[in-house]
């Protein structure tokens, strides 16, 4: 049971000077922990760590219990990763870009036009190239358990239809808080504002950007179709997500119980997938019936307009090898 102290310091930012309010509660009995999302109930991340939840309980008989606080109900994701990093929450799930400048091969699968569709991504970040990536967290303090689909990213506006670079010239384009994503907007001709996702929907609205770009289960979700009608699809990112766990809290755990968390996440993804491949086909459909016009560009001019955000990211031998191979992959 939380205090009004605890409930309090992890729903307002827990101050990281005070351990006797970190971590979770372990036992012989149980294991809880906490998870965070900004994505809201029945979206396919959460009810992936849901699934995960419930392989975890089953195959600890009941010792691990996970507890999914979605709909931002934690922060944003900037927030709650440092509050993961330190044991104040125990597990996260979160786009690899706020993670860009803290680990540096989180930047890889961001990088635009870089799979070639989405079973080109699937089978990178299942295999040996995703381990590597997942792995570059431990060093600051967070553990990569699997990595969730996020769909292939695309440009939407309140002004007009998307169709060559030319037409995103001076346009205020949301982006994520990293400083990848800024570069890829601002080699478009945009101009690049970082926002937290809880703030996109107001500043659409009032004018404060004029677009932004994700896929079609956040456009549907976050309502982003009623104030941005023009949706283009450029599918200049297919970034999956990730999911993290504090390295206090792994640390804290009994070996066995590290392996069915492991084991459990990994179990978790193809059932995250079958609930994102039916969400994006319904979302497609609801916003199509409320009026969005969606159009396919020539990728083409797009792709070449990202040279420079390579010779950016990737200039390290390490960091070019993976985009290498990623690239030379089956």
């Amino acid at each position: 049971m939380f205090t009004p102290l605890r409930r309090r310091a992890l729903l307002a930012g827990a101050s990281f000077a005070m351990p006797a309010l970190i971590g979770f509660k372990a036992s012989a009995q149980a294991i809880n922990l906490r998870s965070a999302d900004i994505h809201p109930d029945g979206y396919p991340t959460v009810e992936g760590v849901k699934a995960m939840a419930r392989l975890a309980k089953e195959r600890s008989s009941g010792r691990i219990n996970i507890q999914v606080f979605h709909s931002r109900q934690l922060g944003e994701e900037k927030d709650t990763l440092e509050q993961t990093r330190f044991g104040v929450i125990d597990m996260n799930r979160t786009n690899f870009a706020p993670l860009n400048n803290l680990v540096p091969e989180t930047v890889v699968p961001g990088l635009p036009f870089l799979f070639r569709d989405e079973a080109h991504m699937h089978k990178v970040m299942d295999g040996q190239i995703g381990q590597e990536i997942l792995a570059g967290a431990e060093k600051h303090g967070l553990i990569g358990l699997c990595c969730y689909d996020s769909g292939a990213r695309s440009m939407y506006n309140k002004q007009r239809p998307i169709n060559t670079p030319a037409d995103m010239k001076g346009m205020k384009i949301r982006v994520q808080q990293s400083d990848l994503w800024l570069a890829m907007m601002r080699a478009l001709g945009a101009n690049a504002t970082p926002l937290p996702t809880g703030e996109i929907y107001s500043a659409l609205q009032t004018g404060v950007i004029e677009g932004a770009e994700n896929n079609y289960p956040t456009y549907q979700s976050q309502r982003h179709f009623e104030v941005a009608k023009f949706y283009s699809v450029t599918e200049h990112s297919m970034s999956p997500e990730i999911l993290v766990m504090s390295k206090r809290s792994y640390d804290r755990l009994p070996k066995d119980m590290q392996e069915i968390l492991r084991e459990s996440a990994r179990d978790s993804v193809p059932e995250m997938r079958k609930a994102w491949a039916a969400r994006s086909d319904s979302a497609k459909e609801q916003v199509i019936a409320a009026g969005t016009q969606i159009n396919t560009v020539d990728k083409a001019p797009f792709e070449s307009a990202m040279a420079p955000v390579y010779d950016q990211f990737v200039r390290d031998a390490r960091l070019k090898g993976i985009v290498q191979r990623i690239r030379e992959s089956a």
